[in-house]
């Protein structure tokens, strides 16, 4: 028997760099489209602070797109059945007049 872990037909092999690994992150999420993509900024925005940066940007196809929703759908059932309901709390508006919106 060989040691040698190759995926087998059908699989992939997916590589998580350490500073990957760590993750961003982010309590704001700002979606655009247009007709062939959509992109989700990531962004920290820090009480009392003026100004916040995207800290990751994900361009998707609509199709890759319509998959995350289902996927994370899937995966917010899962954790509310093991560990309770995720409260919505009411969050007051966050002023979004940095950069542009609407347009990918």
């Amino acid at each position: 028997m060989s040691d040698n872990k190759q995926p087998q037909q059908g699989q992939i092999n997916i590589e998580l760099d350490e500073n990957i690994a760590e993750g961003i992150y982010s309590n704001l999420a700002i979606i655009n489209h247009s007709a062939s993509e959509f992109v989700i900024d990531y962004v920290c925005i820090m009480p009392g602070t003026p100004k916040a940066k995207v800290k990751s940007r994900i361009v998707l196809t609509p199709q890759h797109a319509k998959r995350l929703v289902k996927a994370l759908a899937e995966n917010v059932h899962r954790f509310e059945v093991a560990h309770g309901e995720i409260k919505d709390t009411e969050q007051p508006p966050i002023p979004l007049n940095f950069g542009p919106a609407g347009q990918a």
